[in-house]
């Protein structure tokens, strides 16, 4: 029984990035023998197992042999006669397919994953890679999270293969979802379309690109927000609303991103066209997208409208309405007992007269 640090974190050791989460791989040896040795058996297709003590992933080594379309269609075996090599050929890239000795600490590299590394090379280990259509997905996320790595010809022909032959169909949409999120928290995360784009799966994904891929709100929400909220409303802004629910849904995106990116494509050209004198205006802003219950939420819709238009900030006229308008005292249509309608029209009276006196004081 030999045990190997395996994928990610080996290739992140090896570009001397901080290493968050570690898999190990077990050669030559059985789930009886993992149980026996005190390890939880959690894999459901196939042997994974955690340590009774630091409870990190323990995954016996494995060869898989396809039986269907998509990431699903896979029999796994997993016995001692498993070489490290047997499994290490099955894995996507070859950056990830290198091994590292637990006890020795030397590294186990057959596919030459160190030299794609110094090369800045993102290259498919073996044919196998084109059983899995998430790797397609995978490897426009390594593109933007390591931007100065580049995809090799053959691994891009392959990817195109993949999609001309029908393999992205397959694809389940949490799992788009899972690879878009974490591209979006990258440094480059436009790298995740511009890969899926040379190797024609773009368009298969995202129809709704097809007349208009503009990327250039999410570049500049990079540099403005860390939130992926922010990142994938600028994203979706040159759309329709149909469309960016169309998105939504057909991914099942949590709703914290899906309210925040419709909510941009409804009310950015608000926004653009924002007058600071205009107090009914700025006040049908801060009604229409809550500033008042939720302004956490109003302040990312205020970094994704400035990603948009990027020579334009109204960020402090907005937020100097809504502390005006926030700041009227109630007290006086309390005393007048309105209700209702009555209410609710004194109050925007208000309001209005405080937005108006803050934005133009001199009046």
């Amino acid at each position: 029984m030999e045990i190997y640090l395996v994928g990610g974190a080996v290739r992140d050791e090896l570009l001397g990035k901080s290493v968050t989460e570690r898999d190990w791989v077990v050669v030559g040896s059985s789930p009886e023998e993992m149980i026996a040795k005190g390890y939880q058996p959690v894999g459901k297709d196939f042997p994974v197992f955690l340590h009774p003590k630091t409870h990190e992933e323990y995954a016996l080594a494995r060869t898989e042999r396809k039986t269907g379309k998509g990431y699903k269609g896979f029999h796994f075996y997993a016995l001692p006669d498993v070489s490290l090599e047997d499994d290490l050929i099955r894995r996507d890239l070859t950056i990830n397919a290198i091994a590292k000795n637990n006890k020795t600490g030397e590294l186990f590299d057959p596919y030459h994953g160190q030299a794609d590394i110094k090369q800045k090379i993102l290259h498919h280990v073996s044919p196998a890679f084109s059983e899995d259509p998430v790797r397609i997905l995978r490897v426009a996320r390594f593109a933007s999270r390591f931007h100065d790595f580049k995809v090799h010809p053959e691994t891009n022909a392959l990817m195109q293969q993949m999609v001309k032959s029908g393999e992205m169909d397959a694809l389940v949409s949490e799992r788009v979802w899972k690879e878009l999120s974490r591209a979006l928290l990258s440094e480059k995360p436009d790298r995740f379309f511009e890969v899926l784009k040379n190797c024609d799966a773009l368009f298969v994904l995202f129809p709704e690109f097809k007349n208009n891929a503009d990327l250039s709100a999410l570049n500049n929400a990079v540099n403005l927000s860390n939130e992926g909220t922010v990142r994938f409303a600028a994203l979706l802004s040159h759309l329709s609303q149909d469309k960016v629910k169309a998105i939504c849904n057909r991914f099942r995106v949590p709703s914290e991103f899906a309210e925040l990116a419709i909510l941009v494509s409804k009310y950015h050209d608000d926004y653009h066209h924002l007058d600071v004198k205009n107090a009914e205006q700025l006040l049908h802003i801060l009604k229409s997208i809550d500033a008042f219950r939720r302004p956490e939420r109003f302040a990312q819709w205020m970094l994704a409208c400035c990603a948009i238009y990027k020579n334009q900030n109204h960020e402090l006229i907005l937020l100097k309405a809504l502390a005006a308008a926030k700041s009227v005292d109630i007290n006086s249509l309390l005393e007048k007992k309105y209700v209702g309608n009555a209410f609710a029209e004194a109050l925007y009276q208000l309001q209005l007269a405080a937005i108006s006196q803050s934005q133009n004081p001199e009046r």
